[in-house]
């Protein structure tokens, strides 16, 4: 009987499995009917990947890697370019029996599946590199549920029918994730050991892969500890598979082997942001369509389109302009200078500065942002008077104290009592020694709208154009105060206009770019732009040879002329109370404008500590700046001029502002008795006030004193009336050619 004990104790056993079984299968049995009725019915396609994100890179005119723009460090790699090490590595920690298996390890799939449902939030995923694949590309954003299983199985095992091993493997080493923005083995190469995938070692390829389980969890660089207790696990397996031995695995957890500890980038990749890089991204993703129709697929293009992005950069030249903006002390009102040089027959960007520096406390680029220019302006106004017909050796009255309507409804008269005392001068005069009276008279003579219009053609460019929104641009205003700078132009801006004088009247666009291919090589953009003829050449010649004086006589002589006698010429401008200085001129090669002033403010430059003049002016460090960064950007240049002018058509003339000046006729005379005669006013002490003159040109004399005349010995009585001289140019008249109110030499003109 004893014998018999067994049977009751069998039949125990059996009951308790019977009702382990039932509360197995009671407690399982919802996920397994939940997981049954997510899948669908409906067969489900493979969907296809999507292209790899990769950074973008910027090249400057010599073929010099300046900028990368991206999101995510992403840089995909060919198979055949990745070290079988690599390769081994990654087999090993994540997935040895990678090129056995049919996308699915069994095995492992069954220690996943048990583990989520035991809870409500899996915690373990896919265990083979297919199937990470699967997840990363085809199942991101989904709900981890038993459909999402369910189908990474499905894709898993669909994906190894339709794609080799090897393309499997390439796009998991491409998109796999290594912490601090590093997508992919050749980001990850670069981020923590500062070279490429090629280069990689075994055991680097070893700590990479195990990252890849957690690689915020595993950061080396913010997680040291618990990275260096993920490198151990990772030197454990390597032994467990004998490829080290315990005495190497000790030796690499010490010595051997040591965790990054910051973020690194390739040798020769230690750029940063500049304004030029800057300004580059917001052109291309804002106000050019060049990388398409949309921000989005501007955005795609640019930050994930694998493109190669040549600019115009110059980089000896862009070194020699930060040079020479460094001449400007710092002082601690905190005054900069901004340069912009362009090519001047393609209207290629050279140079960019647009402060002392761009750092992340300091990202203002004061060359694209507007201020009032002061006289630098007044070059607009030259070109488009010798447009419409006016001269070199034409007269204006450039005397102070002149008082002209203003354009402006809400300030009906505009007066000038400022800036050289002036006086009844040619073209060449007042553009030598800057005389603001004359200047705003020959704005009105021309027509107010004329010169805007002849701006906004001078200088075009994205940033500036005829119909600008007021939202985005300040429209330039045809006020009396044109003449005197109280519009504001940028950097950019003056520069391009420069450029239409230097290139004889044809005008280019500002332009960052040459071409660009993309990720394959295929060339998506080439820069064309032929130019327009804005103004005459003959025009063009004329105004340069005028402001040639700026330079070689006037109020730029001292700091602006170039070595060698090289041809150049320019425009000083300073803002009233020096609040802003310009200087702005050109060679027949290079277009080149400086601004000097409180980036924050209009802030008084007179009497600053550590400025080497007493107050600040275009003729000053503005020129200083210009002459500084020409010089050795020039080094290399032949010394070219430009063709003399056409000599004059007409005699020289009066040019008069009707309704202001009007012409002084004598309508009677009676008496005889001896008339003092009031002495003739003298010219104003030029170079008293900071000024050369031009020397009387050697083939025309001074005419000889008039002989005196018999002593009148009656009072003579003379009556005057004013003429009006015909009428100013209609503010609709945009025609460049338009002539202008003028009268011939010698007839008495004053104001009306």
């Amino acid at each position: 009987m004893q014998r018999l004990y067994w049977i009751p104790r069998l039949l125990l056993v059996v009951a308790s499995g019977a009702l382990l079984i039932v509360a197995i299968v009671i407690a399982v049995a919802p996920r397994i009917w939940s997981a049954a009725n997510a899948h669908s019915e409906e067969p489900v396609e493979l969907p296809e990947f999507q292209a790899l994100a990769q950074r973008s890179y910027v090249y400057d005119a010599d073929g010099n890697e300046i900028a990368v723009y991206e999101l995510e460090n992403s840089q995909p790699i060919k198979y055949a370019d990745i070290p079988s090490t690599v390769v081994q590595a990654f087999l090993l920690v994540e997935d040895k029996e990678f090129f056995n298996h049919e996308g699915v390890n069994v095995r492992s799939l069954f220690r996943a599946t048990l583990s989520n449902f035991a809870s409500d939030a899996p915690q373990q995923g896919a265990s083979t590199i297919t199937m990470q694949v699967v997840k990363n590309d085809f199942l991101a954003g989904l709900e981890r549920d038993g459909r999402y299983k369910l189908l990474q199985i499905q894709y898993a095992k669909r994906l190894e029918k339709e794609m080799p091993k090897e393309q499997i493997m390439e796009r998991y080493l491409n998109t796999v994730f290594f912490g601090n923005n590093a997508y992919g083995i050749q980001a990850a190469a670069e981020t923590y050991f500062g070279k490429t995938a090629a280069d990689l070692t075994f055991v680097e390829s070893a700590f990479l892969a195990g990252l890849v389980r957690s690689p915020s969890g595993f950061d080396p660089i913010n997680e040291p500890e618990r990275s260096r207790a993920r490198w151990i696990q990772v030197l454990d397996r390597l032994v467990a598979e004998e490829i080290i031995d315990e005495e190497q695995a000790d030796y690499l957890d010490g010595p051997g082997f040591t965790l990054p500890e910051r973020v690194r980038v390739i040798p020769g990749r230690e750029y940063s942001r500049s304004y030029f890089t800057e300004a580059l991204r917001d052109y291309l993703l804002n106000i050019s369509d060049i990388l398409g129709d949309t921000p989005e697929q501007r955005y795609n293009q640019l930050f994930r389109g694998g493109l190669r992005i040549h600019t115009t950069l110059k980089p000896g030249m862009q070194q020699a302009a930060e040079q020479a903006q460094a001449l400007l002390p710092a002082t601690a009102e905190g005054f900069e200078a901004a340069i912009v040089s362009l090519d001047s027959k393609s209207g290629a960007v050279r140079v960019m500065v647009g402060g002392r520096g761009f750092t992340e406390q300091n990202q203002v680029n004061m060359a694209l942002r507007p201020r009032q220019t002061g006289s630098s302006i007044k070059y607009f106004i030259l070109a488009a008077a010798i447009q419409a017909g006016a001269q070199a050796g034409d007269q204006i009255d450039g005397t102070r104290g002149c008082r002209l309507p203003s354009g402006n409804p809400s300030e009906p008269e505009f007066e000038i009592t400022g800036g050289i005392a002036g006086r009844v001068g040619d073209l060449r005069y007042i553009t030598a020694s800057s005389v603001n009276c004359g200047f705003a008279r020959l704005s009105q003579i021309v027509g107010l709208n004329r010169v805007v219009d002849t701006t906004y053609r001078m200088a075009s460019s994205p940033y500036l154009y005829t119909g600008q929104p007021a939202d985005e641009r300040e429209p330039i205003q045809p006020f009396a105060s044109y003449a005197t700078g109280a519009n504001e132009m940028t950097v950019l801006d003056m520069a391009a206009g420069i450029q239409t004088l230097a290139n004889e009247g044809i005008h280019h666009e500002p332009y960052y770019v040459e071409f660009i291919d993309d990720a394959e090589d295929n060339r998506l953009f080439t820069h064309f732009d032929p130019g327009t003829q804005e103004l005459d050449r003959d025009v063009a010649l004329e105004t340069v040879d005028i402001m040639k004086g700026v330079i070689n006589g006037g109020t730029a002589r001292r700091e602006a002329p170039l070595d060698d006698n090289r041809p150049a010429f320019g425009k000083t401008g300073t803002q009233q109370d020096n609040t802003n200085a310009w200087f702005v001129g050109g060679t027949k090669q290079l277009s080149t404008a400086v601004w000097v002033g409180d980036p924050d403010a209009y802030t008084e430059m007179i009497g600053i500590n550590g400025f080497d003049f007493p107050k600040i002016q275009g003729g000053t460090y503005p020129a200083r700046i210009w002459n500084s960064f020409m010089e050795p950007a020039h080094a290399f240049l032949p010394i070219e001029d430009w063709d003399q002018p056409a000599p004059p058509e007409r005699s020289n003339a009066r040019l008069v502002l009707p309704g202001n000046e009007c012409e002084k006729v004598l309508v009677s005379r009676s008496g005889g008795q001896p008339i003092p005669q009031a002495p003739a006013e003298e010219a104003p002490d030029l170079e008293a006030e900071g000024f050369q003159t031009d020397p009387t040109p050697p083939d025309e004399e001074e005419a000889p004193p008039p002989a005196p005349g018999p002593v009148q010995t009656t009072p003579i009585v003379e009556v005057f009336n004013n003429v009006q001289l015909g009428t100013t140019i209609p503010p609709d008249n945009l025609d460049p050619n338009a002539p202008l109110p003028s009268v011939s030499l010698g007839r008495s003109i004053s104001p009306c």
